[in-house]
């Protein structure tokens, strides 16, 4: 008996060991193989040669509230972290939007996170469309907790996509595959995209900040800065581009779609507002806490910097996306928009300029018209009982 005992405890030491091996053999080796070259040109204000980066602050490496950034994933996966619960399902009503919307008039449907169906001037367009029921790698990362506000089945002819950036919460290769053999729609990105597109036979157009797409009908698409990163792998981060964009439409007011940002400088609201008047602006608002009482981080806008934002890009309506799907981070489920009508409020805008929509349900966008001058925002607005409670 202990002679077998001692054999067994001999193959698990064994196995151990191995194991350990191979471990180390992996963080030296895997890394380097994970890592991809997305694109290769000339050294500019953001492309060191190699990689991408922010010109106006780097701010994005910075671990999550001050912390090691190998201790939040810990703490995030263990659920050791003193976060508030989420819902492990919220019901959906999900629609079926017309096949077009012609003319000026605007219809938009919140399909969740940052994936929204965009339908006017006979156009439908969709910007980073996400069906996967998970955001990761392999079926591994957040679960969403919402299903699409609109069935692939139901989806709409889609002539345009608007792809901001790789990760895994905005580029769905799955989704994006289904939607290009079945539509062919132009998809406008930003660099280095485009080749993670291409390895699925994907055709997309690939744009650096500042450049311009000619869409079908009487429209541009102009890829626009925002302030990011973005990584498949951990190893490529900022192999590829980051990006907003202003869709110029031939009336009633242009499109923007923010992506997924954090304010940086705050200059690029107003860089992009210089493309014409803005009728619609998708703006995050949402995965902005990381710490109690955090308003944002560097790759993530809160709604208090949401609404700088709204004010900056002088939008006439704004829609918050990129909160309430996958659970990225440590504010409650409802956190989001709760506060961002508060900070609305405090910053003295109409009820509805900037506020959340329902999944699902398709709102009607009157065209562009001068929005309100607004203060800024006094900080004592927010010390109330109802914000403080907000978790």
């Amino acid at each position: 008996m202990g002679r077998a005992i001692g054999r067994v405890l001999k193959w698990l030491g064994t196995g151990v060991l191995f194991a350990i091996v191979a471990l180390c053999l992996a963080i030296v080796l895997v890394p380097p193989f994970l890592d991809r070259v997305y694109y290769r040109g000339p050294v500019s204000s953001h492309f060191d040669g190699k990689r991408f980066f922010n010109p106006d602050v780097e701010d994005t490496f910075r671990p999550p509230a001050g912390r090691s950034r190998g201790g939040f994933f810990w703490r995030f996966v263990t659920g050791s972290d003193d976060r508030p619960p989420w819902p492990e399902q919220v019901a959906v009503t999900p629609s079926r939007p017309p096949a077009h919307v012609e003319g000026e008039r605007m219809l938009v449907t919140w399909i969740g996170h940052a994936s929204v169906l965009v339908q006017t001037a006979g156009l439908n367009i969709l910007t980073d469309p996400v069906w996967s029921d998970t955001a990761g790698p392999f079926g591994f990362g957040p679960r969403r907790v919402t299903r699409p506000g609109v069935g692939f089945e139901e989806l709409p002819k889609i002539d345009l996509i608007l792809l901001s950036h790789n990760h895994y919460d905005h580029l769905d290769l799955p989704m994006l595959e289904r939607l290009w053999k079945r539509d062919r729609p132009l998809i406008v990105t930003s660099l280095g995209n485009d080749a993670i597109l291409r390895s699925r036979g994907i055709e997309s157009v690939a744009r650096d900040w500042g450049g311009r797409v000619r869409g079908h009908g009487a429209i541009d698409v102009i890829v626009t800065r925002n302030h990011h990163w973005d990584s498949r792998w951990l190893t490529d981060r900022n192999r590829a581009l980051w990006s907003s964009f202003v869709v110029r439409l031939p009336s009633g007011g242009n499109l923007f779609f923010a992506g997924d940002t954090g304010l940086g400088d705050g200059k690029w609201p107003e860089e992009a507002a210089r493309y014409g008047p803005i009728r619609l602006a998708l703006i995050p608002i949402g995965a902005f806490r990381f710490a109690p009482g955090q308003m944002g981080i560097g790759s993530h806008i809160g709604p208090i910097d949401a609404a700088t934002v709204f004010q900056r890009l002088g939008a006439a309506r704004a829609i918050g996306i990129h909160w309430g799907t996958f659970r990225l981070s440590y504010e409650a489920y409802d956190t989001p928009p709760k506060l961002l009508r508060e900070v609305m409020r405090c910053r003295g805008y109409p009820a509805g300029l900037f506020d959340t929509v329902t999944i699902g349900r398709p709102v009607e966008i009157a065209p562009y018209a001068a929005p309100p001058a607004a203060p800024p925002l006094d900080p004592a607005c927010l010390d109330t009982p109802a914000v403080q409670a907000l978790r």
